[in-house]
């Protein structure tokens, strides 16, 4: 048999099976054959059909590279996350652990527990904006570019976690045949999904406790604590005994410092993706027309979202100051002074003596008692249970007995204190005889 008389191999696109077969075509039939046969992929588009671009797949590799794996914006989000991740994860645990002696150290070297704080919550406001920018990045790649959801959790996941067990363990010399992502990377991702969504929400009720406590009992802010903090132990360790293990101690995955994997790598881990690069089927068949017209969707949805979430931002770093301030440490002070002595009441100076003398209480002495002792012997005070300020008190006197005895002023209590001298109140000696003549009179009251 010669050449011209071999069998030409025919495909569903150019022969249908029902089709019958002949040896010959007619230049016409020829003609009427589908140059799209030799084309890139198709797509309709209402009645017509599109012809797409090139895959986009034939731009991710390069000779001298590899395979691009991350892009700049995925490289330049998971830098800022980590770094904000390690921040709060070293200002939250020397708050958790405060008494050890390295917390105390770092929290001196920070400048206090104020500075602390503040780091902190900085960290923790750019971890929610990278979430911000992380839902529109995701929903562009999965919307507008028709990116396949390769992070969604299948069936063929825990098939490959069984693989890598028993493969392991050594019953089985079959590595899992894993895609973009394999069931560990899922696995982080969720967690961190996860563990984000519960440090926001407990992060939330111990910034802002008295919003919380409106609406839920004060139990919550100390279960908030205990939750928020061990979660953060949580996620340290499966970052480093997991994480740090698959990216550094298993192999240097150099993808999200360059960008690009090489092809023993791919078949290392990712053979099916591979596959799909190859095939050019990671994304889904889609004509610049159609990209074009989701964007315009797209972007003013996500614009208004992101708006709502940053207000929610907002509202969550602004709405209420509970920090306790920082308290400065006490000064040193003398913890016993003796206080000094009571001052006694200033004594009022003489006054000129009354003209005719002392003959009756309205005549005199009550004006000398109001002038000289009523200022300590009163109704309310009282000093030694006497009153002085009016005529019946007087007489009545106080703890040492009768203030005044009419007609005998060596026993009335007054004359006691006057004639002892150095009293606060003193008389002079010329008042002190006018009284004692008054009260040797009869002491009269008119």
């Amino acid at each position: 048999m010669n050449d011209d008389n071999q069998a030409v191999p025919t495909t569903d696109e150019n022969t249908p099976e029902d089709m019958p077969q002949t040896e010959d075509t007619t230049p016409e039939q020829e003609a009427a054959q589908p140059e799209a046969a030799e084309s890139p992929l198709v797509e309709a588009s209402g009645s017509e059909e599109q012809v797409l671009s090139s895959p986009p797949e034939a731009s991710r590799f390069e000779p001298s590279k590899g395979y691009l794996r991350f892009e700049l914006a995925s490289r330049i989000e998971h830098w800022v996350f980590m770094l904000s991740f390690t921040t709060l994860a070293i200002t939250g645990l020397i708050q958790k652990f405060a008494q050890n002696p390295l917390s105390e150290a770092l929290v001196r070297a920070v400048g206090g527990i104020e500075n602390t704080r503040i780091i902190h919550h900085v960290a923790a406001t750019i971890t929610m904006l990278s979430v911000v920018y992380h839902i529109g990045a995701l929903g562009y790649k999965l919307y507008v570019r028709r990116d396949r959801p390769d992070m969604l959790p299948y069936l063929l996941d825990f098939r490959n976690a069984w693989q890598a067990l028993i493969y392991n363990f050594g019953f089985s010399k079959t590595r899992p045949q894993q895609g973009r992502y394999g069931y560990e990377e899922k696995m982080e991702y969720w967690a961190v999904v996860w563990g984000t969504i519960l440090m926001a929400i407990t992060g939330f009720m111990m910034w802002n406790p008295i919003a919380t406590t409106k609406f839920l009992p004060g139990d919550i802010i100390p279960a908030a604590k205990a939750a928020h903090g061990w979660e953060a132990v949580l996620a340290i360790a499966a970052i480093i005994l997991w994480h740090f293990y698959n990216v550094l101690v298993r192999t240097i995955n150099k993808s999200m410092y360059t960008g690009y994997i090489d092809e023993h790598e791919m078949i290392e881990d990712h053979p099916l993706e591979l596959a799909d690069i190859k095939a050019g089927t990671t994304r889904i068949p889609s004509t610049p027309e159609g990209r074009r017209k989701r964007q315009r969707i797209f972007v003013p949805l996500y614009a208004l979202l992101a708006a709502v979430m940053l207000v929610g931002i907002y509202f969550f770093v602004a709405y209420e100051e509970t920090a306790i301030a920082f308290v400065p440490p006490p000064e040193q002070v003398e913890v016993f002074v003796p206080l000094p002595p009571t001052p006694l009441p200033t004594p009022v100076p003489t006054t000129t003596p009354i003209p005719g003398g002392l003959s009756s209480w309205e005549g005199g002495v009550g004006s000398l008692f109001q002038t000289r002792c009523v200022i300590c012997h009163n109704n309310a005070g009282k000093i030694g249970g006497l009153d002085l300020s009016t005529y019946e008190s007087s007489l009545a006197g106080g703890n040492s007995g009768p203030g005044i005895i009419p007609g005998d002023p060596e026993n009335s209590s007054v004359m006691f204190v006057q004639l002892a001298g150095g009293h606060p109140g003193q008389l002079s000696d010329d008042e002190i005889q006018q009284l004692i003549e008054w009260i040797s009179n009869g002491a009269p009251e008119r």
